[in-house]
């Protein structure tokens, strides 16, 4: 089964805003991605961004238990099989894997947020200007 569908980095943030406690964003970067580049960042009234590794640094190699992990962060939460999903990873690919894996495991409210974090290169190979989350403008931190 292939994930509900895309949405502009924007669109995600309209998303969470207007169901905040029934919308998350799944980020699915390296640790390395999380410490180095950055990440998303929430309002208080807004779900906490869950940090959970599609494919793990440094072999990229995709996490067999990826699923279950998931699972496990989004009950804690007390989001049930009908919440709002946004994966997001650098460009937009990692997180249409795991959007995919998701929606194949009975929930039909996953996204792919286009462009990812960072976006695509610009025409100087420079990620974070050209589209994405960084690129629209919307809240991040650095650790």
């Amino acid at each position: 089964m292939s994930y509900n569908a895309d949405l502009s980095p924007s669109q995600a943030w309209a998303m969470m805003e207007e169901a905040p406690s029934d919308t998350v964003i799944v980020d699915v970067r390296t640790q390395a991605e999380w410490s180095f580049v950055g990440l998303p960042a929430t309002t208080q009234a807004m779900q906490p961004v869950v940090l959970q590794e599609w494919q793990m640094y440094s072999t990229m190699s995709v996490d067999p238990m990826f699923v279950g992990s998931l699972a496990r962060q989004l009950s804690g939460l007390s989001l049930g099989k009908d919440a709002n999903l946004c994966f997001l990873c650098r460009s937009g690919v990692r997180s249409m894997a795991a959007a995919s894996a998701m929606a194949s495991e009975g929930h039909p409210n996953a996204f792919n947020i286009t462009g990812g974090f960072e976006g695509d290169p610009d025409a100087h190979g420079h990620r974070g200007t050209k589209n994405g989350w960084k690129a629209e403008g919307l809240p991040w931190r650095q650790s």
